[in-house]
């Protein structure tokens, strides 16, 4: 007999508590009808040491971080995906963004989400063509 699989019962979700944009994206998850639970944890904070001690809590500043219940990594693109699949009206959007078709959409919205952390942060834009981010972000690539 094949062993069955376990639903994901919970995700920690890591954010930049200094960041507005993070923390506006937080409280949007919050908001929001969830499938899975989401539990928000500020990135590279004394609960996340203690929680996640194996992790780079310095890479958890520059990127999106989610760990999930049975201790699945995912960063950046593929975060923002599973953060939006644990979201009741965003779970069909995951799964296409999953997919070969939607990675490339995905991957752009993560791109606009670290210029605009950028722009938040720095006071300006970046320069076209150039990584939209300082040491406090990390573009998807």
């Amino acid at each position: 007999m094949a062993p069955t699989a376990q639903a994901t019962r919970y995700l920690t979700v890591l954010y930049d508590a200094d960041c507005p944009v993070c923390v506006h994206i937080r409280h949007w998850l919050l908001g929001q009808r969830q499938l899975v639970r989401l539990v928000m944890v500020p990135a590279a904070s004394f609960q996340a040491r203690q929680r996640f001690p194996r992790l780079d809590h310095t890479a958890t500043l520059r990127e999106i971080t989610v760990i999930g219940d049975r201790g699945q990594v995912w960063t950046g693109t593929d975060a923002f995906i599973v953060c939006l699949w644990a979201l009741a009206e965003h779970r069909p959007k995951a799964n296409w963004l999953a997919t070969p078709a939607g990675r490339p959409f995905a991957r752009a919205a993560m791109y606009t989400a670290a210029a605009v952390r950028h722009a938040v942060r720095t006071g300006s834009e970046a320069e076209p063509g150039e990584p939209a981010c300082d040491e406090q972000c990390a573009a998807p690539r």
